[in-house]
């Protein structure tokens, strides 16, 4: 029971605040049609990635990254680039591992680097994280307009990634990793799937279609379908309970200031992506809560769920070490990015 709590305290953080909170009203919640259409999308994504994890192909693609020089700065740019498709989340579980298994040191800093990466990159996209999904869905936005209220953001972490990657410098052994065999087939069928998912999520296709990836994975490869339901529970949860704190509550936050510090702050504690679950019920300032729950996901171990998937998979590894000052790196860096990411805000939106 200990173990499950630790590692699904979301799941029952949400759960829990979801039933006092309803008790507390006297009714449950309603849940709105975009909602439900979120969870369907967030599970056809997962589905799609989970598949091409199973084909080899990103391990395949994540291996070559090993060869030749600048690892660091390859391993930091890849998580930065593929956290914009695959989620962020998915960046870290293909990168953290190969990294904690090549023969190289200062893996500390490079999974940390790889970490902070992620929560940069991943904010460009609508469908880099699952917080960017819900804010890019329930406000119904255009992809320019997402894209260039963002782009600063990730814009300026993308220098501040390369130029920290060079700043680390590696020693490596010879020797070849062995790798996963490519299911070619597999990697082409979950290849299309992703694609029609990110066109669904785009409104280029009806959201209807999100069925096919389902029920691809229900009669043809079960294996995907093994996905993390208890984060898909979680959203569950957490979209309830934000409508009950907004009847709680009954008001509406609008000044821009006061979205960012505290959907940021909030992060800190509860994670970006219940963050912008909870606050998007209070404001139609976007845009501010995009980058609240943007700057959040630095910081704290809890500010992004990919936060923790890093760190718990690096205490987790047999050839981690100094756990104690893994963490004060973990977090000094991380606040370095939470007070930039602030600063940045404020100077733009003065400009």
């Amino acid at each position: 029971m200990i173990s499950f709590l630790l590692k699904e305290w979301l799941l029952v953080f949400s759960a829990v605040g979801l039933l006092l909170t309803s008790l507390y009203n006297r009714h449950f919640p309603g849940y709105s049609l975009p909602e439900i259409e979120v969870l369907f999308l967030l599970y056809a994504l997962f589905i799609s990635v989970k598949g091409l994890q199973q084909s080899g192909i990103i391990n395949a693609l994540s291996r070559n990254l090993e060869k030749g020089r600048f690892i660091p700065l390859k391993l930091i740019l890849a998580a930065f680039f593929l956290s914009m498709l695959v989620t962020n989340d998915v960046a870290l579980i293909i990168l953290v591992p190969l990294t904690l298994e090549l023969s190289v040191d200062r893996k500390d800093l490079l999974v940390i680097g790889e970490a902070l990466a992620v929560n940069g990159g991943s904010a460009l996209t609508p469908f880099g994280n699952p917080q960017n999904l819900f804010i890019y869905w329930f406000y119904n936005l255009h992809f320019s307009s997402f894209i260039t209220s963002i782009q600063p953001f990730t814009g300026i972490f993308l220098i501040i990634m390369a130029a920290l990657s060079l700043t680390i410098h590696v020693k490596k052994s010879p020797g070849p990793i062995s790798g996963q065999a490519i299911d070619k087939k597999g990697a082409v069928i979950h290849s299309l799937l992703l694609v029609l998912t990110l066109l669904i999520v785009l409104h280029v296709l009806p959201e209807y279609m999100v069925l096919i990836i389902i029920g691809y994975g229900l009669f043809f490869d079960r294996q995907a379908l093994r996905v993390d339901y208890a984060l898909l529970a979680s959203f569950f949860f957490f979209f309830g309970l934000a409508d009950n704190m907004k009847t709680m509550l009954a008001a509406e936050i609008q000044h821009s200031s006061h979205i960012f510090i505290l959907s940021a702050l909030a992060s800190q504690v509860i994670s970006n992506v219940p963050t912008a679950l909870l606050f998007a019920k209070f404001t139609s300032n976007w845009q501010a809560l995009l980058w609240g729950t943007s700057v959040g996901g630095f910081g704290s171990l809890f500010g992004s769920l990919a936060n923790l998937i890093a760190y718990k998979l690096y205490l987790n590894h047999e050839t981690s070490v100094k756990p104690g000052l893994f963490t004060i790196k973990f977090l000094f860096l991380g606040y370095i990015a939470f007070f930039i990411g602030a600063g940045l805000f404020f100077v733009l939106q003065k400009t």
